[in-house]
């Protein structure tokens, strides 16, 4: 008795198509037309779907196979599902006269099980284009042709271009999504409150932007970082540290072409102090009035200038083992 249901879904097919066949392509294209002007894309089921695709037809149909039950868990059907009704509401009211002869169709799996299982299908979602097979646009071979889902949901604009490959010298009305109020309203009401925002901060921005001090410290700040190796960290990914083989941590890497995080780190420190260090002593040292106070001043910058410059001696003697010069204490 196995052979039973499919006896019985042969016999449905054969009757259906019978009924089908008796009306004429044209009279099948104004039912599902008129249709589609009330309710775009046509709902169908197995009946509706064999009368809409049978042959001869002198009309396109663009038929979309889904799943939409939470039961089958099709993801892909629930994200493509929208994109599909915008397609077919933005070709319909474009072509109300149906200009392009093109029907939209949806089947569902839950109205449509017969078909499913006729075309063998296992997935969804599947949409199918059925070109004519009669009249000046009949295609040479009536088979559908399948549109690729491999790379995830598409979007209604690239389905629309799909189509109109497979409909040369007919009317493609372009597709129109409806204006995301939201979307606006957002965008006004902070592009409001940020220029609000701005002027009212700008007499207290103003005189920020426009001290030397800060444009200096900032300047100052990316010579800093970028003499000091950083983009070189970003392109070649060095490592932070690095061990020195006898178990400890090695900071800095010999050789100019090799570079650590840390090594960076240190280097910007040494060059932030040398350069603190020479203003200090070029614009702050001269201002003090008290001539004790300005000689201890100078002293003691002079001895941070002496103690980190043997420091970066030392330091290019780590990179290149054959440099000549250095200063004590760092000797």
């Amino acid at each position: 008795m196995r052979w039973l249901p499919t006896f019985l879904s042969a016999s449905l097919l054969a009757a259906t198509g019978a009924l089908a066949a008796k009306k004429s392509t044209e009279e099948r294209f104004k039912e599902f037309h008129a249709k589609s002007l009330s309710s775009t894309p046509v709902k169908l089921a197995d009946s509706s779907y064999r009368s809409l695709t049978a042959t001869p037809r002198d009309y396109t149909v663009a038929v979309l196979l889904t799943a939409l039950d939470a039961r089958f868990g099709c993801q892909l059907c629930r994200e493509f599902q929208p994109e599909w009704d915008l397609l077919s509401r933005s070709w319909i009211k474009g072509d109300k006269p149906g200009a392009s002869r093109l029907v939209f169709g949806t089947l569902d799996f839950t109205d449509g099980r017969d078909t499913f299982m006729s075309l063998g299908l296992q997935t969804a979602p599947v949409l199918l284009f059925f070109p004519p097979t009669t009249g000046p646009h009949a295609a040479s071979s009536p088979e559908p042709i399948r549109f690729d889902f491999a790379n995830g949901p598409q979007s209604a604009e690239q389905v629309h271009e799909w189509l109109a490959r497979h409909m040369p010298n007919r009317p493609h009305p372009a597709v129109k999504r409806p204006i995301n109020w939201l979307k606006w309203i957002s965008t006004f009401v902070i592009t409001s409150g940020s220029l609000t925002f701005a002027y009212v901060a700008w007499p207290y921005v103003l005189p920020v932007i426009q001290n030397r001090n800060v444009w200096a410290a900032i300047s100052l700040i990316s010579i800093l970082l970028f003499t000091s190796g950083h983009m070189f960290n970003h392109i070649r990914k060095v490592p932070y540290v690095a061990g020195d083989g006898r178990g400890g941590i090695s900071y800095f890497a010999a050789g100019f072409q090799n570079q650590y995080g840390m090594e960076t780190q240190v280097v910007a420190a040494m060059y932030g102090v040398l350069s603190f260090a020479t203003i200090s002593l070029a614009v702050k040292v001269p201002r003090i009035a008290d001539p004790k106070v300005q000689g201890v001043a100078v002293l003691a910058w002079g001895g941070i200038l002496f103690v980190m410059y043997s420091f970066l001696l030392s330091v290019f003697r780590v990179k290149n083992g054959g440099y000549p010069f250095s200063l004590p204490p760092f000797m």
